[in-house]
């Protein structure tokens, strides 16, 4: 199996030649349709070899990503491998035999009709030449935010042209050594600056994969480049003395409004930047509802917050 591009943003140059090897050596490649918001008008699966694909709906084609489903994409093969595809009792020939001796993997035989529906009217508005539109400029915005990061963060992986393909992945690995600073410090932080935090230590542990998609507008973007760079400012002064390692700006955040306001401050920082380390949010500010949390422990310690079972009774 293979993504493209690459989970590491990057439009891996060899990948015709790799697929050419599996095929030569009588395996099929299976491509992963995470990224095919890069690819869409500009390449193809198909074009590629590729045995099979399928499709994500959110992200390429209109639907959110994640938020409890439902999931739903079509599953894309080479003629060889139909009669594999799954079946479904409604689906049947004109004489009654079934279409495929395969069973069903779900109840609807084309996924949900509340999810479809959008994904179609999204195709139809933007027609071939707006969705190629999409893929230039989601590679451009990805492009445009690494140009502008560069100078203060080390990106991980680009093409020998030091390029990206839709996102690309910023590594905060060297400052827990130096400032004593983890990529979850730097994530809670971005909460302050009124940015949830995008994807945090995949497929690299402790690092961020930044992908903007082609949704924002250029003042967002700089937002938000603006905002990482001034963590960058402050993860530099704890790396020179003038902030501690142990009560600082990062590893404190998120400031909640009833911590910035409450009678007592004690921490070295003033409270105006905890709050409002960049004039815009002066003028829109986001608080975060709570502060630091023990994500790790949430995570094994699930605490179900339903009524008790005779509730329902």
């Amino acid at each position: 199996m293979i993504t493209y591009p690459s989970t590491f943003g990057v439009f891996e140059e060899g990948v015709l030649e790799a697929i050419e090897i599996v095929h030569q050596n009588g395996g099929q490649v299976y491509m992963d349709g995470a990224n095919m918001n890069a690819q869409v008008g500009l390449t193809s699966p198909g074009h590629m070899g590729a045995d099979v694909c399928h499709l994500n709906n959110h992200k390429t084609l209109a639907i959110p990503h994640g938020g409890g489903g439902p999931g739903v994409g079509p599953i894309c093969v080479k003629k060889h491998l139909t009669p594999f595809l799954p079946g479904h009792p409604e689906l049947v020939n004109a004489d009654g035999t079934p279409k495929s001796t395969m069973g069903p993997v779900s109840a609807a035989p084309y996924g949900s009709a509340g999810v479809l529906p959008v994904t179609w009217s999204y195709v139809k508005l933007l027609g071939g030449r707006g969705m190629t539109q999409v893929s230039k400029t989601a590679i451009l915005n990805a492009n445009y935010m690494a140009n502008r990061l560069r100078d203060h963060y080390s990106i991980l992986f680009t093409n020998q042209k030091g390029m990206c393909a839709h996102e690309f992945i910023l590594d905060m690995r060297p400052f827990g050594k130096t400032a004593g600073v983890q990529v979850i410090d730097i994530a809670k932080r971005l909460q302050d600056y009124g940015f949830h935090p995008p994807t945090m230590s995949w497929p690299v542990p402790n690092t961020i994969m930044i992908e903007p998609t082609e949704s924002e507008s250029k003042e967002e973007l700089d937002k938000f480049c603006d905002a990482l760079i001034s963590i960058r400012e402050e993860i530099r002064e704890i790396e020179e003395g003038k902030q501690s390692h142990e009560d600082n700006i990062l590893v404190n955040a998120p400031h909640t409004i009833s911590r910035v306001s409450a009678e007592e401050w004690t921490h070295p920082y003033s409270r105006q930047r905890a709050a409002y380390p960049l004039p815009y949010l002066r003028e829109r500010k986001f608080w975060p509802s709570v502060g630091r949390v023990d994500d790790a422990f949430g995570d094994r310690n699930l605490m179900c917050s339903c009524p008790p079972i005779d509730t329902y009774q």
